[in-house]
């Protein structure tokens, strides 16, 4: 299964997610990321964020959701609120679309300690996401069933 986590910059949230979900999932399990409007680099802190958290950045990049109109994900989940109303491309047709949004942690203000919190507090948001998303039962849900789980999982 191969899951697009799309925000407006691909520089932070949709970053993050890419590298936790890829962290924990089995193997059969793929995340990608892309911007509707792609900043062309990841904020440092984003990934400074995942080395002390003992993730891989290992090949990510900010790039735009045309990257993969050659191979198209199952489901795109937006985790930005500036991309929870933008349409995704038409060749992710049937993928299945959700809404994560998550806080920028990029826009919170003050000194380092602050900053540093709320980059780990956002990726621990994530961690709890995935492995609520990874813990599902795919074998016996449908469509709708995976759809209504996915927003469940949104409240987390």
């Amino acid at each position: 299964m191969r899951v697009l986590f799309m925000c407006t910059a691909n520089s932070c949230r949709s970053i993050l997610s890419e590298a936790m979900f890829n962290h924990l999932a089995p193997q059969g399990f793929e995340a990608v990321s892309a911007g509707s409007f792609p900043k062309g680099q990841v904020l440092p802190r984003s990934l400074t964020t995942l080395q002390e958290a003992g993730i891989s950045i290992a090949g990510l990049t900010s790039k735009g959701n045309d990257a993969f109109e050659d191979n198209p994900p199952d489901i795109v989940i937006t985790v930005c609120d500036k991309a929870a109303g933008e349409a995704c491309p038409v060749y992710f047709g049937p993928a299945l679309k959700a809404h994560w949004g998550l806080e920028d942690p990029s826009e919170v203000h003050g000194d380092e300690t602050a900053i540093n919190a709320a980059f780990h507090a956002t990726l621990a948001r994530i961690e709890t996401r995935c492995r609520a998303f990874l813990a599902l039962p795919f074998a016996e849900l449908d469509r709708a069933a995976l759809k209504c789980e996915l927003d469940r999982i949104s409240l987390l």
